[in-house]
């Protein structure tokens, strides 16, 4: 199998791909035309059927499809021309070569987070971590597995755990580095603060956003998850659970990216900080891994809000 990271422009491709989304649009000419989301475990690529003829079969989301097209590249990036397609069958293909996985051990990522976890000191923090990633083997199991995004940073299998795990070590050095830090507080907010990605995002290979992720977004979920948790256990402190809360709340820093609250007190502010600079470090590493468009530069990206370049190396 020939995958998506590794098609050029001009290349004719005959492979199977995972349709993650279709649509009929309409041309400016008044022309009907098909646009599609394809996917392997590599990334995803737009796909155009400019002209749908008998050799358009019949399809949907989320089904398996054969493709033949033609590679082409539109503004920077690389998009199939597509003459036909009709829907695979079972044996041509293997579901695991069509779910983005983490680069990185799953299992050896989830060991260093419970290391992580063991060294909270704070007892209700360390039950309260303990009741999620170590009582509750299907709640970990689930994590282990989930993306962070739908498509941004860290929207593969295993994202979820190393998003949280870059996370929680930016914010172990955070709290060396400044004396004023509640460390337990601040790690105990890293660990759990994208818990309600799980309820937002659907698991793969939808990997899209849930009713609830739609209406109420995770950091809603995760901080009504997380204080109903500590409410479970027996004499969690008050302001603390508020405080832990709060964190999770404030943890995108500022309204317009979604967080119902601004960070008021040092962790909620350390949190913010780590989080954003993990998702951003992700961002440019997904980047950097496509081409650029042929002088290190790849053209202004939305999400980071610039005009990206290349480090010469």
């Amino acid at each position: 199998m020939r995958f998506i990271n590794q098609y050029n422009e001009g290349d004719m491709i005959r492979e199977v791909l995972l349709c993650k989304s279709t649509a009929v649009l309409q041309a400016k000419t008044g022309k009907n035309y098909m646009a599609l989301t394809l996917q392997d475990k590599t990334g995803t690529v737009d796909g155009k059927v400019w002209d749908i003829t008998n050799g358009i079969g019949n399809f949907d989301a989320l089904d398996y499809i054969l493709v033949e097209g033609r590679v082409t590249v539109f503004q920077g990036a690389n998009q199939l021309n597509i003459t036909r397609i009709r829907k695979a069958d079972p044996g041509e293909y293997d579901e695991m070569n069509y779910i983005p996985c983490s680069e990185r051990n799953i299992d050896e990522m989830f060991e260093e987070l419970k290391k992580i976890i063991a060294s909270v000191k704070e007892p209700h923090l360390n039950d309260l971590l303990k009741s999620f990633f170590i009582d509750d083997q299907e709640f970990a199991g689930k994590f282990k597995k989930h993306s962070a995004a739908k498509c941004v940073h860290h929207g593969f299998a295993g994202g979820l755990l190393e998003h949280t795990l870059g996370v929680a070590n930016l914010c172990n050095y955070l709290a060396g580095a400044y004396a004023h830090i509640n460390r337990d507080l601040l790690l105990t907010a890293a660990i759990l603060h994208d818990i309600g990605k799980m309820d937002e995002l659907s698991y793969f290979p939808e990997n899209d956003y849930t009713d609830d992720g739609n209406m109420l977004g995770h950091i809603f979920i995760g901080a009504e998850k997380v204080s109903a948790q500590a409410a479970a256990i027996e004499g969690f402190p008050a302001v603390l659970k508020s405080e832990l809360v709060h964190c999770i709340l404030a943890h995108h820093g500022e309204f317009e990216y979604g967080s119902p609250k601004k960070p008021a007190i040092t962790e909620a502010i350390a949190l913010s900080m780590a989080d954003n600079l993990d998702a951003k470090m992700e961002t440019m590493k997904e980047l950097l891994e496509k081409p650029d468009l042929g002088n290190g530069w790849y053209g202004f990206q939305r999400i980071l809000d610039s005009n990206i370049r290349r480090t010469d190396i």
